[in-house]
């Protein structure tokens, strides 16, 4: 995927962030949820044909899907539990853009 080339180069660019972040007390898990929440928050504006505000809210959805593994490595916290709720998520996520264009027929 897309995820694997662009990775490389967004990585160094994160650790201020996971650092921040970190000692802020964030954990993983509420960075997935809050990924999570901003990507659904793309379904409303695909309904309402804003392709911009969606795609910024998807975008931002595959950001924090990188920021809540790396902040896990970095605290050393990662766990079977944060990679299931992370992938569950996730494919959640996958299957409900396809939806919202639904509307459009």
């Amino acid at each position: 995927m897309l995820d694997a080339k662009v990775t490389p180069f967004i990585k160094p660019l994160l650790k201020p962030l996971i650092k921040a972040l970190n000692s802020k007390g964030v954990t993983p898990n509420q960075v997935t949820l809050a990924g999570f929440v901003i990507g659904v928050l793309a379904l409303p504006f695909i309904i309402l044909n804003w392709w911009n505000m969606a795609l910024v809210c998807i975008i931002l959805n595959r950001v924090f899907d990188g920021i809540d593994g790396e902040l896990a490595r970095y605290q050393q916290s990662s766990s079977s539990a944060g990679g299931f709720l992370d992938i569950c998520l996730d494919f959640l996520f996958y299957a409900s853009i396809p939806v919202s264009y639904t509307h459009l027929t």
